[in-house]
């Protein structure tokens, strides 16, 4: 072959290689362009890079500094309206991440309620905290990073026996809380002495009850028939209703109940998702994950998980609604 044709088919190579890488590099940019979210910085430290987690919703933006060691045992505390929602989490996550146990509650299984939660996570006593209500300014300035994963209606519930058959406004809940409206005959119903039931002080539900029916007034002092229960749960109030009693509780946990009824508000029944999802249900929240600003990989890892369409599959098989 001359030296012309030989210089003509090397040149021609040439091309055809480069056009090749050239294709290649575009085709595995794109895919990475895919796969990466643009909105969510990624750990220095993976924490089991051979099963990452799937990206978090659009829109998430996770400021973590993942600078401090993993610890051993993954702990939490914290709300107990979301105790099946992390404890799902929880085993779906172990499946990605066997090598991190998890716990919920001091001790495990036994939720203190997203104020103490709070306050684990602030004295470094467990390193998330699942919370039903957004930082107190004071909570707020001790460096926590607070993450919406899940949205919930509160139900307001009477006792199947009582007699009182039709629905509330949200402004006679406000009132019947402020103690204004005492007996049933006020709100259409028969003449009976209502007793009202409030959720205990570490209650994460009672803050957003609070906040969302009250606007941040108070409650009427305690008395005959207003009582503040003490610990922070639900199947005792449910079945101290009798016939008159009246409380409240995130409708996942009351929905199935064959005690109570939910009483709709403003014509509206919380069990409705469409509804809520509209704002048409006046008594919603969202529903948090907490931790530290700096914190662990692991840490960062359980929260993007929650924030996944693994996770909020999850969210959405307990009854709660997504953020996507």
């Amino acid at each position: 072959m001359s030296q012309g044709k030989e210089t003509i088919v090397l040149v021609l190579s040439m091309l055809i290689t480069a056009g090749v890488a050239g294709g290649g590099y575009l085709y595995f940019s794109q895919q990475g362009k895919q796969v990466q979210s643009p909105s969510t910085p990624q750990s220095t430290t993976p924490v089991n890079s051979s099963n990452p987690p799937n990206n978090p919703v659009s829109g998430t933006s996770l400021n973590f500094e993942t600078t401090l060691p993993n610890p051993s045992i993954l702990s939490m505390d914290g709300s107990t309206t979301m105790v099946a929602l992390v404890k799902d989490l929880r085993n779906a996550y172990s499946q990605i991440n066997p090598n991190t146990p998890t716990t919920y509650g001091i001790p495990d299984r036994n939720p203190n309620g997203s104020s103490q939660g709070l306050k684990n996570l602030i004295n470094d006593s467990v390193a998330i905290a699942a919370t039903s209500r957004p930082l107190k300014p004071e909570e707020a300035e001790t460096g926590i990073q607070l993450v919406p994963i899940a949205k919930d209606a509160i139900a307001v519930v009477i006792g199947i026996n009582n007699p009182f058959k039709g629905g509330l406004t949200k402004d006679q809940v406000r009132d019947i809380y402020q103690g204004k409206i005492t007996n049933w005959s006020e709100v259409g119903g028969p003449n009976l002495p209502i007793k009202v039931i409030n959720r205990a002080l570490s209650s994460g539900t009672r803050e957003a009850f609070l906040d969302i029916v009250l606007a941040g007034q108070q409650f009427a002092p305690d008395s005959a028939n207003f009582i503040t229960w003490k610990q922070d749960e639900t199947t005792a109030i449910l079945r101290d209703l009798g016939d008159n009693g009246i409380s409240y509780a995130t409708t996942t946990q009351v929905e199935k109940q064959e005690i109570v009824r939910i009483l709709p508000i403003n014509g509206v029944a919380p069990t409705d998702i469409d509804s809520v999802k509209a704002g048409k249900y006046p008594i919603s929240r969202s529903l948090f994950l907490a931790a530290k600003k700096t914190t662990s990989p692991v840490v960062k890892l359980f929260i993007e998980f929650a924030l996944s369409p693994q996770g909020q599959q999850i969210v959405q098989n307990l009854g709660f609604i997504s953020v996507q």
